[in-house]
């Protein structure tokens, strides 16, 4: 599991026709995008992608056409979560755990449920699943954190929970949990701006948005930081950070949707409530995308 989920994952964005139907030829230019990239595996379903606005049919044809598009060439990870625990069994019971690796369930929201209420949710969960299961703590859209406390007690009582996705932001929250955490248990970054800050206190990797944009470069910095060469990492870090930031100035995944569509891999299209970037963000990130893509085409 740690060789699988080591490194960089994309969390892939879904491609819309402007009348809203899903855009399977620009979802199989970036998978294939990606993977040529060299991105170590493939998030479908994360929130990146809008399943929040897919309904259940959309989200099994999008599972079933990255499964044969990716075609094993790169670990497939699925995002199943909800506020409803006996919803998402349901939803795991329904799949077909052939050719998913593992599955990335996010805490609980609205409900906003204390610690034993998210323990014994993830503990169910995990009891339901054939596949592996990653936490994913992003209290910035659930208004409910998972503390250390409660990742560390789930990665040791559960067997079949062998990582997080951390987006709380909190490093000292993070760093106990690295700190105290089971050798096999893997810790992965949430935040792009925040992925070698938390490489270099033990952190495993990201599950990453810009990827989709800059899969070699995001992947080439993670890499480095992994074999500890910080100096050279911290400088493609830097390159990186103006774009990563301008990415989420007017929300997720709304810039990153701005900026594939800068780079003709998909249309600027996304679903209500969701809508486009202002003009001012997406003029900012067309200049700094042109500006970098130049200093890649210099090397």
């Amino acid at each position: 599991m740690a060789a699988k989920f080591t490194g960089t994952g994309v969390a892939v964005v879904t491609p819309f026709h402007i009348y809203g139907t899903i855009e399977f030829t620009s979802l199989e230019k970036i998978i294939e995008y990606v993977i040529n990239g060299g991105v170590d595996y493939i998030l479908v379903l994360g929130i990146t992608s809008e399943a929040a606005a897919l309904s259940k049919d959309e989200k099994n044809a999008i599972t079933n056409f990255f499964i044969e598009t990716v075609n094993k060439r790169v670990p497939v990870m699925l995002g199943v979560g909800g506020n409803n625990t006996q919803e998402v069994i349901n939803n795991i019971k329904s799949l077909s755990f052939e050719d998913i690796d593992a599955i990335l369930s996010v805490t609980p929201y609205y409900n906003k449920p204390q610690q034993k209420g998210i323990y014994y949710h993830y503990k169910t969960i995990a009891g339901a699943s054939p596949a592996p299961v990653f936490l994913h703590n992003v209290p910035s859209r659930t208004s409910v954190n998972i503390s250390a406390e409660t990742t560390l007690r789930l990665a040791e009582d559960v067997r079949n929970i062998v990582g997080i996705k951390e987006c709380s932001g909190d490093l000292v929250q993070i760093m106990e949990i690295i700190k105290n955490k089971p050798k096999d248990f893997l810790v992965i970054s949430g935040h792009d701006a925040l992925t070698l800050p938390l490489l270099s206190i033990g952190a495993d990797g990201v599950i990453s948005v810009i990827a989709n944009a800059f899969p070699a470069e995001l992947s080439e910095m993670v890499n480095l930081g992994l074999k500890g060469q910080f100096n050279k990492a911290r400088e493609k870090h830097f390159k990186l950070l103006e774009i990563i930031n301008t990415l989420f100035e007017d929300g997720n995944p709304s810039g990153i949707k701005a900026a594939l569509d800068i780079l003709g891999l998909c249309k600027n299209n996304l679903r209500l409530p969701l809508v486009k970037v202002n003009k001012a963000v997406y003029n900012k990130l067309s200049t700094l995308i042109e500006e970098f893509s130049g200093l890649v085409a210099k090397k």
